[in-house]
């Protein structure tokens, strides 16, 4: 089967996984807004991508505010995705459940913190099942590891450059 090429180099198909899955680090990024009443962390237990660890977009994200899911300082992003066991040095491929939601808020965030071979499943996990993906249940406890997170300022209009 002759795969298409994809729309950005930073999307990678349900193939290309289903042939790399054990020499990357996949991250299920699944996000709902409020109103869809849906739980994301009980449906990633439910059923993820083989060896899939869940990226929770509320508890990684800047403490100092109560607006939601404000991107974190290097030291948290570090220490979270560090204990999810995620160096900056990993292929990491990001999912969502719905196909393409909130995986690339994750994938910038992963962008911003000084990972350069982070990528989004295109079509998520509908398309991973769609092409005979196998899933699996349970949380997945990969072994610590160190991140080391570099912000990249640039990339990022702080208030004072709203301002």
């Amino acid at each position: 089967m002759n795969e298409t090429a994809p729309a950005s180099r930073w999307l990678k198909s349900a193939q290309w996984l289903a042939g790399n899955l054990g020499q990357v680090v996949v991250v299920d990024a699944s996000y709902y807004l409020p109103a869809q009443k849906r739980d994301p962390k009980a449906e990633y237990i439910a059923a993820h991508i083989p060896g899939a660890v869940f990226f929770d977009l509320n508890a990684i994200s800047d403490e100092s505010t109560d607006l939601p899911h404000m991107l974190p300082g290097p030291d948290q992003f570090g220490a979270a995705v560090g204990a999810l066991g995620i160096a900056e040095t990993d292929t990491i491929v990001v999912y969502d459940a719905t196909g393409l939601y909130s995986a690339p808020r994750v994938w910038w965030t992963f962008r911003i913190f000084a990972a350069k071979n982070v990528f989004v499943l295109d079509g998520g996990f509908p398309a991973w099942k769609a092409q005979g993906g196998a899933s699996e249940a349970g949380e997945v406890k990969r072994p610590a590891r160190t991140f080391k997170a570099e912000m990249d300022t640039g990339a990022v209009a702080m208030v004072s450059d709203v301002q």
